[in-house]
């Protein structure tokens, strides 16, 4: 492609928008998800929401106002097909990119085309797959041409687009949100898929019973791409076998593939998911998010120091211990590895599930760090200042400062807050849980001494 052509905003002859040449492709050596891609609106399975008679996306697509948009969704949720079809639908002139491998000089290269598009009053699609790869310079290339409405921008992501897509190209998209397909319609779509599987191979057809259409949904997880090769592959090897297609054959040549990404959303809503079920007490499904992220690849010692922040965040003095055995599974790991030692992580989120519950020790770091956001740099209290000079004593340093272990229990009322803020309030609350109810008995006794002395 020549670049001068398209970085020219001179007229030059319109594009060349002869139909598609015919498939020469034998279906045979196409991939199976790639034959079952639907043509029409019709044929989509899935995102009713989107695309139903009162989707939002579907009217804006039947009126001719599509806008700039982001396709939000997990993998086979049909986020390339919907894009296809809406160049179909408003006989737009569709470009495709993959952040993978695109650079700058492909962006400014469609750019170029757009503008003779519009020469032509032909609208321009530009499909970005993977649009969470593209770095800020290269998304940073869209924002004139997608503002003046040169290009009609469609991204598609799998991952949250408030993490990998900049602030000012999300303000010019709409971001639409794809669900994995339910099990109704991946049926309806193994369904239309086996015909097509006949009818491609019609010397060995196979069939499928509803025991082996259920596995191939459970291990697909939603994705209709997945589901697809599974029916594939499977019918292949039935084929070469010439046995039935059965589920214990999809099983055999199929591996259950989880979804999660390390350092993706998916990643922070397992670990979210794990710390809300330690602190609610649910070791059943504690042990269930624990696991699941580990069957994943997670790195059991991110799972480890997460386990140690939760051992004071929602437990912290209600059992003390806590975090002790958090230390202790730790260091235990450490000595053992994987895969012997990832069951310390388990023992860990069961121990710490079902411990006494207090936030109070969180709630008062930050009132406390609220507090000096607040006030700044108040000055220590003149009894509490270390004395180590002579100049310091006599300023007064230290002067009226009881020394508590000289006392009866250990303990002389004095005052411990600057003066600016001693009046009284608590900053750290004990909750009623465990170890916590004691301390609370003894800090009333300590704050009731504190409160008389200040009275006076």
């Amino acid at each position: 492609m020549n670049d001068d052509l398209f970085d020219s905003d001179q007229p030059h002859a319109p594009p060349d928008f002869t139909p598609e040449a015919p498939e020469r492709t034998p279906a045979a050596f196409r991939p199976l998800a790639d034959r079952m891609r639907p043509r029409t609106f019709d044929d989509y399975l899935g995102q009713e929401k989107l695309l139903g008679e009162t989707g939002a996306l579907r009217q804006l697509i039947d009126v001719g106002r599509v806008p700039s948009m982001i396709l939000w969704g997990p993998p086979g949720s049909g986020k390339t097909t919907l894009a296809n079809l809406v160049a179909r639908h408003t006989e737009s002139d569709f470009i495709a990119l993959s952040a993978v491998a695109a650079s700058l000089k492909d962006v400014r290269q469609v750019i170029g085309h757009a503008k003779v598009n519009r020469q032509y009053a032909r609208r321009t699609i530009l499909f970005v797959d993977e649009i969470h790869r593209f770095n800020k310079a290269q998304q940073d290339a869209f924002l004139p041409h997608v503002e003046s409405g040169l290009v009609t921008l469609i991204g598609a992501t799998t991952e949250n687009p408030s993490f990998s897509v900049i602030s000012a190209l999300l303000s010019r998209c709409r971001v639409f949100s794809l669900e994995p397909l339910a099990e109704e319609h991946m049926r309806d779509l193994l369904a239309r898929a086996l015909g097509d599987v006949n009818d491609t191979h019609p010397e060995r057809p196979v069939a499928l019973d509803d025991d082996t259409v259920r596995a191939i949904i459970r291990l697909s997880d939603g994705d209709a791409r997945r589901a697809l090769g599974i029916l594939e592959i499977s019918s292949h090897v039935a084929r070469h076998r010439e046995t039935e297609l059965t589920r214990e054959l999809v099983l055999e040549v199929s591996q259950r593939h989880l979804a999660y990404d390390r350092a993706g959303e998916e990643h922070y809503n397992l670990v979210s998911a794990l710390h809300k079920t330690i602190r609610s007490s649910d070791p059943h499904a504690a042990v269930y998010w624990c696991e699941r992220m580990l069957v994943a690849g997670e790195d059991p010692r991110y799972l480890l120091r997460r386990l140690v922040r939760i051992s004071a965040e929602d437990i912290g003095l209600a059992d003390p211990n806590a975090v002790v055995h958090a230390n202790a599974c730790m260091t235990a790991y450490e000595k053992l590895g994987s895969p012997e030692g990832d069951l310390f992580v388990t023992q860990l989120a069961v121990y710490l599930a079902m411990a006494p519950k207090s936030d109070a020790v969180y709630k008062a770091s930050k009132t406390a760090r609220a507090i000096v956001a607040e006030t700044g740099t108040l000055p220590v209290p003149l009894h509490l200042r270390n004395a180590p000079t002579k100049l310091m004593k006599d300023e007064g340093y230290s002067e009226g400062y009881t020394y508590d272990h000289d006392h009866e229990g250990h303990f002389a009322p004095k005052q411990g807050l600057p003066d600016a803020i001693d009046d009284g309030r608590a900053i750290y609350e004990p909750a009623d849980q465990g170890i916590e109810q004691r301390i609370a008995e003894r800090l009333k006794k300590y704050d009731a001494a504190r409160a008389k002395g200040r009275t006076r």
